[in-house]
């Protein structure tokens, strides 16, 4: 894939909105169904053209670029949230220099969704579980570990968690993504014009 800033942001984009769906979950119970959709099909787009594939297309993006540009404009008004985001960057750099553990989320995720290249169309609670077991059995040794603050009512519940976790491997996918477009966090120091522009571009 081509790296440009235009494809950085839609990757932020994605990581703000499975993160933003991983907080309202862990403190409602109840999270945004086309938002989960398209945060846990990008999971299953190991290897598309670009940026824009990976989440079907920019109008699936459209709160998250809202909340990238938000912050461009009025900086991080959101600890948690930044917290968060940042606990996932850095969660990326260690996963990132693990190969085999690299290698056991591909084997999964064949195991999860045969054909990758096409992800089921409507997430089932079957799916989330497999996915939320995968990022338990993996992401979820490396150290320091991302937690999550929520409701205890809803955290203690088995789907809950299992959703929670899926969306985390999603929010890690867009991390990923993120770095192999060229991003660093230097983005928000010297790019941040630029990534605004970009935003308003595909906003308009």
């Amino acid at each position: 894939m081509n790296s440009s800033i235009d494809d950085r942001v839609l990757a932020l984009a994605g990581l703000l909105q499975a993160l933003t769906q991983v907080r309202r979950i862990a403190d409602t119970g109840h999270g945004e169904g086309h938002q989960i959709e398209t945060a846990i099909n990008s999971v299953f787009m190991i290897d598309a053209a670009d940026a824009e594939t990976v989440y079907g297309g920019v109008d699936n993006l459209r709160s998250g670029l809202r909340q990238l540009r938000d912050y461009l404009a009025n900086g991080n008004k959101d600890e948690a949230m930044g917290k968060l985001v940042l606990a996932v960057l850095q969660l990326e750099r260690r996963f990132i220099r693990d190969k085999k553990m690299i290698d056991d989320i591909q084997a999964g995720l064949g195991g999860i969704s045969p054909a990758e290249d096409q992800p089921p169309a409507v997430i089932d609670s079957e799916t989330l579980a497999e996915l939320g077991k995968l990022y338990s059995d993996t992401i979820s040794t490396l150290r320091p570990r991302v937690m999550v603050q929520g409701n205890p009512h809803y955290l203690g519940q088995i789907d809950v968690v299992a959703e929670i976790r899926a969306l985390l491997l999603a929010a890690l996918r867009s991390a990923v993504l993120w770095r192999q477009m060229g991003g660093s966090l230097w983005d928000f120091v010297f790019q941040r014009r630029a990534m605004a522009s970009a935003i308003d571009a595909r906003m308009a």
